[in-house]
């Protein structure tokens, strides 16, 4: 591991695997068995669950919390506040809940204070609007916003507006 910087505060498991050149910041916590990629910049105040898997170059911004069972692929950025969840139907007293998958793509901008709901994937390149909470699969270059998270327009790999579904 060279040229990671992990600031004095942040609380990082010596089981959690840290790629070249990443910044993780104040008050941060990285869980065992979490992997986070090449490059990437941990904000502050962030919390990696356990066996969390985060690819190279990604952005993950103040205050985000990534729960087991999320696997982000490169190039991702995720906004402050953005949440994701891990559990179907959460109960506090259910002591064999189990743990549903979410899958980030490539390319993926998940703007601040969106909620992403277990279960599902984002394709490639999409995009998901502030505040938005997605429910559903997102198709590659859609954005989406609302609640429940809608399909708005297409996008190109730059985020750009465009005409027509370049997924044809």
């Amino acid at each position: 591991m060279a040229n990671i910087y992990i600031h004095p505060s942040a609380n990082v498991s010596a089981e959690a695997k840290i790629g070249d050149g990443t910044k993780i910041w104040i008050n941060s916590q990285i869980r065992e068995k979490s992997n986070i990629g090449t490059n990437c910049i941990i904000s502050k105040d962030t919390y990696i669950d356990a066996e969390v898997k985060i690819g190279n170059n990604c952005k993950i911004q103040n205050s985000v919390s990534i729960y087991h069972g999320v696997t982000i692929g490169d190039e991702v950025f995720v906004g402050p506040n953005a949440c994701f969840t891990n559990d179907k139907v959460p109960r506090a007293f259910d002591t064999e809940w189990k743990i549903t998958p979410t899958f980030v793509k490539k390319g993926v901008s998940i703007g601040a204070n969106a909620t992403i709901v277990c279960g599902i994937t984002l394709g490639e390149y999409c995009m998901v609007a502030a505040g938005s909470v997605v429910t559903k699969d997102v198709e590659a270059y859609s954005l989406v916003k609302g609640n429940p998270a809608k399909h708005y327009s297409y996008v190109d790999k730059m985020g750009n507006k465009i005409e027509g579904n370049p997924n044809d």
